[in-house]
């Protein structure tokens, strides 16, 4: 019986902390920076994909956004290898040592 009870305790434990680790993974944030192409501008991909390059201390984090109707409505202006200055609101995940952001909202800061 203890032994029945000790696993039970460590199952909702370990579920409990994955529990955590998704809500935190999804958690959205917001950045502010320069809406560019990653075909055009930063000549990184086969394909256009918008990327938010912000400035955090002295380094630039590339935010690479996915294809979806947000991210696919803002690209029209940038895809001539301009940049545009933006506000993006979206959970944002690691995938092979680059900042992959899903956005929900998309800002054009006006100057």
């Amino acid at each position: 019986m203890k032994k029945l009870t000790f696993a039970l305790a460590a199952g909702f434990l370990l579920a409990g902390m994955a529990a955590r680790a998704l809500a935190a993974e999804k958690k959205e944030v917001t950045v502010t920076g320069n809406l560019v192409c990653a075909k055009c501008t930063l000549h990184e991909t086969k394909t256009c994909q918008n990327v938010v390059q912000v400035m955090e201390g002295t380094n630039t984090v590339n935010y690479y956004l996915k294809q979806n109707d947000v991210s696919k409505a803002a690209h029209d202006p940038i895809c001539t290898g301009a940049a545009e200055k933006v506000t993006v609101t979206g959970t944002v995940k690691e995938k092979g040592g680059k900042e992959m952001m899903t956005p929900t909202k998309i800002d054009v800061i006006k100057s």
